[in-house]
Protein backbone atom coordinates (compact mmCIF):
# COMPACT_ATOMS: atom_id res chain seq x y z
CA UNK A 1 0.00 0.00 0.00
CA UNK A 2 1.40 3.85 -1.72
CA UNK A 3 0.66 6.31 1.09
CA UNK A 4 1.10 9.86 -0.43
CA UNK A 5 1.61 12.92 2.24
CA UNK A 6 0.42 16.18 0.85
CA UNK A 7 3.34 18.70 2.16
CA UNK A 8 2.46 20.96 5.14
CA UNK A 9 5.09 23.79 3.65
CA UNK A 10 7.00 24.01 0.61
CA UNK A 11 10.77 25.31 -0.24
CA UNK A 12 11.00 28.01 -2.54
CA UNK A 13 12.08 25.45 -5.37
CA UNK A 14 8.78 23.46 -5.02
CA UNK A 15 7.00 27.23 -4.71
CA UNK A 16 8.36 27.93 -8.70
CA UNK A 17 7.48 24.85 -9.85
CA UNK A 18 4.10 24.91 -8.85
CA UNK A 19 3.66 28.35 -10.37
CA UNK A 20 5.87 27.78 -13.34
CA UNK A 21 8.30 30.35 -12.38
CA UNK A 22 11.83 30.69 -12.03
CA UNK A 23 13.74 30.18 -8.14
CA UNK A 24 14.92 34.02 -8.71
CA UNK A 25 11.42 35.31 -9.50
CA UNK A 26 9.61 33.65 -6.20
CA UNK A 27 12.41 34.59 -3.78
CA UNK A 28 12.10 38.16 -5.07
CA UNK A 29 8.53 37.88 -4.29
CA UNK A 30 9.46 36.58 -1.20
CA UNK A 31 12.13 39.16 -0.36
CA UNK A 32 8.76 42.17 -1.82
CA UNK A 33 6.54 40.27 0.68
CA UNK A 34 4.11 40.03 -2.17
CA UNK A 35 4.44 35.84 -1.04
CA UNK A 36 4.46 35.28 1.99
CA UNK A 37 7.08 32.78 4.21
CA UNK A 38 8.64 31.94 7.20
CA UNK A 39 12.21 31.48 8.24
CA UNK A 40 12.46 27.98 9.70
CA UNK A 41 16.31 27.84 10.69
CA UNK A 42 18.15 29.17 7.52
CA UNK A 43 15.50 27.54 5.43
CA UNK A 44 12.43 29.77 4.37
CA UNK A 45 9.37 27.92 3.90
CA UNK A 46 5.66 29.22 2.29
CA UNK A 47 2.39 27.58 3.51
CA UNK A 48 0.20 26.29 0.51
CA UNK A 49 -2.28 28.34 1.38
CA UNK A 50 -0.20 31.51 1.29
CA UNK A 51 0.64 30.12 -2.17
CA UNK A 52 -3.17 29.99 -2.60
CA UNK A 53 -3.57 33.38 -1.14
CA UNK A 54 -1.00 34.94 -3.64
CA UNK A 55 -2.61 33.26 -7.01
CA UNK A 56 -6.38 34.58 -5.37
CA UNK A 57 -4.42 38.20 -5.07
CA UNK A 58 -2.97 37.66 -9.24
CA UNK A 59 -6.31 36.94 -9.67
CA UNK A 60 -8.45 39.60 -8.28
CA UNK A 61 -5.18 42.52 -9.31
CA UNK A 62 -6.03 41.21 -13.13
CA UNK A 63 -9.68 41.41 -13.35
CA UNK A 64 -9.82 44.58 -11.80
CA UNK A 65 -7.39 46.07 -14.30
Amino acid sequence: MTRHLTPRWYSPVEVAVLLGFGLSKVKMKIATGELRSIKDGKYRRVLPEWVDEYVREQVQRQEAA
